[in-house]
């Protein structure tokens, strides 16, 4: 009953009854990445995914992320797609967390920033 709430008011939580509906009605079961995340095509070529839990663009592997902007036309479940040594395995965005980056010198940050050394001079008007 709570999955079926959180569908009909929010968006954000796998899908909406509206996208339920145009994927059972449209929707051509592609594949599913390891996060559980599940991909859609229609007869004309759109491309969907619902996700598995909170809608998270970055969470979109690099071999699917390709294939849903239509940068390839085969899906990696349709190949036997590897990823690149190069290609780094998905991490959440922490942008907005106490875990996000924060440098020195940010007012966010509890370190001190470096003192300015000689090869850097203040502008004054």
């Amino acid at each position: 009953m709570k999955n079926l709430l959180l569908q009909i008011f929010t968006w954000w939580n796998g899908q909406t009854l509206g996208t339920r509906f145009y994927t059972w009605r449209n929707g051509e079961r592609v594949g599913e990445d390891e996060y559980g995340n599940v991909y859609y095509c229609s007869k004309d070529d759109r491309r969907w995914v619902i996700y598995a839990d909170q809608a998270e663009p970055s969470q979109i592997p690099s071999g699917w992320h390709g294939w849903i902007h239509g940068r390839v036309d085969v899906a990696p479940s349709q190949e036997d797609y590897k990823a690149r040594e190069w290609q780094m395995p998905h991490q959440e965005n922490l942008t907005g967390t106490a875990n996000a980056y924060r440098p020195k010198g940010s007012i966010a940050s509890q370190e001190k920033r470096p003192d300015v050394t000689g090869d850097y001079e203040a502008w004054s008007p």
